[in-house]
C-alpha cells in the first residue's frame, strides 16, 4: 500500500451498556499496531484520540424519539460521530488511510460520515446485525443500530448527521451474523442488504463467502469501508469483546478474509476495528489479534 495510515482512537462505550470497551483503543495501541504496520512496510502516523464525554457526567437519553423508540445517549453520539467525521475527513485529504480504533460500534457512524465517496461499498464483520432502530430496539443501546443508522431506517432518516447518502443497502454485506434481535430479523429478510451467517460459513468456506461479499459491495461504489467488530471471531480466539457470542470464526479463518480485502479491494476508504473490551480480555490477546488483522487487511503476508 502506498498510503500511509493515519490511526484515530474514539475511547467510546455510551453506544454499550457494559463498560470497557473505551480503552479499547489504549489495548491495540499496546498491543503493537504500529509497530505491525510498519512491518509490512506503510508508514504509520497516530493522530491520537477523538474527544469523548464520559459517562458518568451524562444523563442517559431513555426519552421519546421520532418514531417512539429510544436510543441512549444520542445527543453525545451525535457529539463524538460528528468529531469523528472531521477527522477522518482530515486524514482523508492528506491521502492517509484512516485506521479507527473503537470503542463501541456506534463509532461507524463518524467513520463512514468523514468519507467522501460519492457511493460507497461497507463490508460489516459482526456477530451482530446492528441494524435495530430506536423503535425496534430491546435495550436502547446505539452500538446496536450503527448499520440502520448509516441506511437512514426509521427516526434515523431525519437525522443528517447519522445517516449516510452515500451508502446503499445494495452494497452493504454484514458477514459472519448469528445473534439477531427480531426487529433486525424482519429488517434484513426485506432488506437489499447481503447476509452471510455463520452456517454460510460453515458449508462453503470462509473464502467462498468473504469474496462474493467483496464482489458485491465494491459493485459500481468509488470506496470501501470495511468495519471488524472483533467479536466476528469465536470468543476463544478473541474473549476480549463487548459483547461475546459462541460461534465464530478462527484465527485462521479471520485471517484469510483480511487478506482477501486487501488482494480483492483496489483501495480502501477506511478500516475500523471495534468492541475491544480490555476488561474481559486475557493477556491483551484480543487487541494483540486485532492488531494482526489489521497488518493482514493492509497487506501484510507470511512470505
Amino acid at each position: 500500500m502506498d498510503r500511509p495510515v493515519h490511526v484515530i482512537g474514539v475511547p467510546m462505550d455510551l453506544g454499550a451498556d457494559r463498560r470497557g470497551v473505551d480503552m479499547g483503543p489504549s489495548a491495540i495501541r499496546y498491543g503493537g499496531l504500529a509497530d505491525r504496520i510498519e512491518a509490512a512496510g506503510i508508514t504509520c502516523r497516530d493522530g491520537g484520540n477523538v474527544r469523548v464525554p464520559r459517562p458518568e457526567q451524562q444523563t442517559a437519553d431513555l426519552g421519546e424519539t421520532v418514531d417512539g423508540g429510544r436510543a441512549k445517549f444520542l445527543p453525545e453520539t451525535k457529539l463524538v460521530s460528528e468529531r469523528l467525521a472531521d477527522r477522518v475527513a482530515s486524514a482523508r485529504r492528506k491521502h492517509a488511510l484512516p485506521l479507527v480504533l473503537g470503542g463501541d460500534h456506534s463509532i461507524a457512524i463518524g467513520t463512514v460520515g468523514g468519507l467522501d465517496a460519492d457511493s460507497l461499498g461497507v463490508l460489516w464483520f459482526d456477530a451482530h446485525g446492528d441494524c435495530n432502530t430506536p423503535a425496534t430496539t430491546p435495550s436502547g443501546n446505539v452500538h446496536g443500530m450503527g448499520l440502520a443508522a448509516l441506511l437512514g431506517e426509521g427516526s434515523f432518516a431525519d437525522l443528517p448527521w447519522a445517516r449516510a447518502p452515500a451508502v446503499s443497502a445494495e452494497n452493504v454485506a454484514v458477514v459472519g451474523l448469528r445473534d439477531l434481535d427480531p426487529g433486525e430479523r424482519d429488517f434484513l429478510a426485506d432488506s437489499d442488504v447481503s447476509v452471510y451467517t455463520m452456517s454460510d460459513i460453515d458449508t462453503r468456506g470462509v473464502t467462498s463467502v468473504v469474496s462474493e461479499a467483496l464482489s458485491v459491495v465494491t459493485d459500481g461504489v468509488d470506496g470501501l469501508h470495511v468495519s471488524l467488530d472483533l467479536d466476528w471471531l469465536d470468543p476463544d480466539e478473541a474473549p476480549g469483546v463487548g459483547t461475546p457470542v459462541r460461534g465464530g470464526v478462527t484465527y485462521r479463518e479471520a485471517h484469510a478474509a483480511m487478506e482477501l480485502v486487501h488482494e480483492q479491494s483496489q483501495e480502501l476508504s477506511a478500516l475500523e476495528l471495534v468492541e475491544v473490551n480490555p476488561i474481559l480480555d486475557e493477556h491483551n490477546r484480543t487487541a494483540e489479534l486485532a492488531c494482526e488483522l489489521a497488518a493482514s487487511a493492509l497487506g501484510d503476508r507470511i512470505l
